[in-house]
């Protein structure tokens, strides 16, 4: 039997400490942006709205991996709160269309500010050369989803 424990591989350590450190930056980020209480399903959606426009509920559910019960589901809490509104599709009458009310962008306009207040706020506690390590980290960072 052998005894001696192998040295952790410093690549894997690096990994696994580089996935949690982001894992709790983005749920401060999400704690912090999140003035309205919205749901993380309905902060994505709401994204994605903003960011492609007007969509059925089969395309935002198949956009965002989940069944279109739930996406439904998702659109109807967003419509009650007025973040969303429907319009009939104007080639298939069977199907509608969601797209941001003026109230869903103003939404997350101020989440989007909120969580650039907080990060910038973070970011100035921190000394210049840690500040300077962070920017380089963070087009590292930004290449490594990219590839």
């Amino acid at each position: 039997m052998n005894d001696v424990a192998e040295a952790p591989n410093p690549t894997e350590t690096a990994a696994s400490e580089l996935s949690l450190a982001i894992g709790q930056l983005v749920r401060r980020l999400r704690t912090e942006a999140n003035p309205g209480e919205l749901s993380w399903s309905q902060i994505t959606t709401l994204a994605r709205l903003d960011k492609v426009g007007w969509m059925t509920t089969a395309d935002l559910a198949r956009s965002e991996f989940v069944k279109p019960q739930s996406m439904g589901t998702t659109l109807s809490d967003l419509e009650q709160q007025g973040l969303v509104r429907r319009r009939p599709h104007p080639t298939d009458g069977r199907q509608v269309l969601f797209g941001l009310t003026a109230a869903g962008s103003e939404a997350r306009r101020q989440r989007n500010i909120a969580k650039r207040e907080w990060l910038l706020a973070a970011m100035a506690k921190l000394d210049p050369a840690e500040q300077a390590t962070l920017m380089s980290a963070a087009a590292l960072i930004k290449r490594l989803a990219e590839s």
